[in-house]
C-alpha cells in the first residue's frame, strides 16, 4: 500500500491527483500545518519535517513533481506521462519541473513576505516583485495554451498535475486575475478534472476523519 503524509491543499495535492488520475489505492495521512511545529512525531519519520512524504514498500520520496513521476511508472502504458522515444518526451520532463521549480518557488517567497512573517517584518514590495516574476513565467505558456488544450502531446498529463497545483496556489493567493487569457482558460479545464475533484474530496474527508483542520494551508513546508 502507498502511504502519503500531506497537508491540506499544499503541494503533495499534486501526489494526491496523481494517485487519482491513476486510480491507485493509498493510504492519507493528514498532517497540521506546519507538520514540523504541530506534529513533531513526523520528524522521526521524516527528519526533513516537510511534505510531501510518500512510503511505498522501501521507496521513500518526498519531492512533488518526482513523486508523480514514479507514481506513473507503477502503471504501465498510462497515458499520464510520456516515455523515452516520445516525441515530446523532453518538454514532458521540463513541465513537470517546471511547474515546482518555476512556478511554485516564487510563490512562497509572496507567501512568506504578505502572509506567514509576522505583521512587522512582512514586504509587501517583495511580495509583489515575485508576484510579476511568477506572472512573467507563466505568460510563457500562453502560445502553447492558445493552440492546445494541455501542456505536452495533445493530452493531460504528469505535467499538467505539476502546473495545475503552482495555479491552485495562485488562485489561493489571489493572482488568477492576473492569469492571461489561455492561462486562465486552461485552468479552467484543470479544475473541471474529475480526478481533481476527487482529490479535493479525498483531503476533505480524510482531514476530517483524523481531526486536522480543512482550512488550506499551501506549501506545507514541503515541495
Amino acid at each position: 500500500m502507498i502511504r502519503l503524509y500531506h497537508c491540506v491543499s499544499a503541494r503533495s495535492f499534486r501526489a494526491v491527483w496523481a494517485l487519482e488520475e491513476l486510480g491507485l489505492p493509498y493510504d492519507l495521512v493528514m498532517l497540521p500545518f506546519p507538520p514540523r511545529q504541530h506534529a513533531r512525531a513526523f520528524l522521526d519519520i521524516n527528519p526533513l519535517g516537510t511534505i510531501p512524504l510518500l512510503v511505498h514498500g522501501e521507496t521513500r520520496m518526498t519531492e512533488s513533481a518526482a513523486i508523480c513521476q514514479y507514481l506513473c511508472t507503477l502503471v504501465p502504458g498510462t497515458p499520464l506521462e510520456l516515455r523515452r522515444g516520445d516525441a515530446e518526451y523532453g518538454s514532458f520532463l521540463n513541465m513537470l519541473h517546471f511547474g515546482e521549480a518555476t512556478l511554485t518557488f516564487p510563490q512562497t517567497l509572496v507567501l512568506r513576505y504578505s502572509r506567514f512573517e509576522p505583521e512587522d517584518r512582512r514586504q509587501p514590495s517583495v511580495a509583489e516583485d515575485y508576484a510579476k516574476w511568477f506572472l512573467a513565467r507563466l505568460r510563457t505558456l500562453e502560445p502553447r495554451l492558445t493552440q492546445e488544450s494541455y501542456l505536452c502531446a495533445g493530452r493531460f498529463t504528469a505535467a499538467d498535475i505539476s502546473v495545475g497545483y503552482a495555479l491552485m496556489l495562485a488562485d489561493f493567493i489571489g493572482l488568477t486575475p492576473r492569469f492571461t487569457p489561455a492561462v486562465a482558460a486552461y485552468w479552467d479545464r484543470l479544475r473541471e478534472q474529475r480526478a481533481y475533484q476527487r482529490a479535493l474530496d479525498a483531503e476533505h474527508a480524510a482531514a476530517i476523519a483524523q481531526g486536522v483542520s480543512v482550512v488550506p494551508a499551501p506549501l506545507g513546508g514541503g515541495r
